[in-house]
């Protein structure tokens, strides 16, 4: 091998091992190691990062004979605009509502305004097993002076008030995901929307940022001339 290609390849693997160590060394995470300009953060920690839905109430059970109740979730998302719309929520058998929602495959998501956040949070930390009468979740609602009204297509019930944003009546599309990661797939059937507390237009969601905090919905930022490929989802 001609000496001047065999010292360029020594070169090259000298080189070559220096970078190695050098990315060895930046990939050492410590709290006061910047990488590129970002922070280390732990990765169970990552739902407090992307939990970006509103924190809904999910109501279960029959309105008619007294066995409502009522839960909140924040784990939740779209999952497909139409043909059905579909919704998938996060509910495991932890939940007292887990065992109606298998039987009766049914439920209503409702969006509560800032106005209940104290009340919503309460209801989900609570649950209808504490109670003692034997009232499946009745007592949840009327210990936070919630509305249950009869809903069009499902037998479990609207959240009533006038600071309850709207309430989307679902079945049950798909329970696939439900043993491994308590994931089911709802199919919206009805929808209601309360005109004076429309998104943006006098109501205000909130987010749950996974740590007992929550961000409220602010400012609208109207890109819609810039969404050129999705004009279809567009009012």
């Amino acid at each position: 091998m001609p000496r001047k290609r065999k010292a360029r390849e020594d070169q090259g693997e000298s080189a070559s091992a220096s970078t190695s160590k050098q990315l060895k060394a930046s990939e050492v995470e410590t709290p006061d190691n910047l990488h590129h300009g970002f922070e280390h953060y732990p990765p169970s920690k990552v739902y407090r990062l992307i939990e970006p839905g509103p924190v809904l109430l999910v109501t279960t059970g029959s309105l008619a004979d007294s066995t409502h109740n009522v839960m909140t979730i924040g784990f939740h998302m779209v999952m497909q605009h139409e043909s059905p719309p579909l919704i998938g929520i996060c509910l495991g058998p932890w939940d007292a509502s887990f065992a109606t929602l298998k039987k009766q495959r049914e439920c209503v998501l409702a969006v509560p305004d800032v106005a209940m956040a104290p009340v919503v949070v309460d209801v989900g930390n609570c649950s209808s097993d504490d109670d003692n009468d034997g009232e499946e979740g009745t007592n949840k609602w009327q210990r936070f002076g919630l509305e249950a009204v009869p809903a069009r297509k499902v037998k479990a019930p609207l959240v009533g008030g006038g600071d309850v944003i709207a309430n989307i009546e679902c079945v049950v599309e798909d329970t696939k995901m439900v043993s491994k990661y308590s994931m089911w797939v709802l199919k919206p059937v009805k929808a209601w929307l309360n005109p004076k507390k429309k998104p943006g237009e006098g109501g205000k969601m909130f987010h749950h940022r996974g740590n007992g905090t929550f961000v409220i919905d602010g400012e609208i930022l109207d890109l819609k001339d810039r969404m050129v490929k999705w004009q279809e989802f567009q009012d």
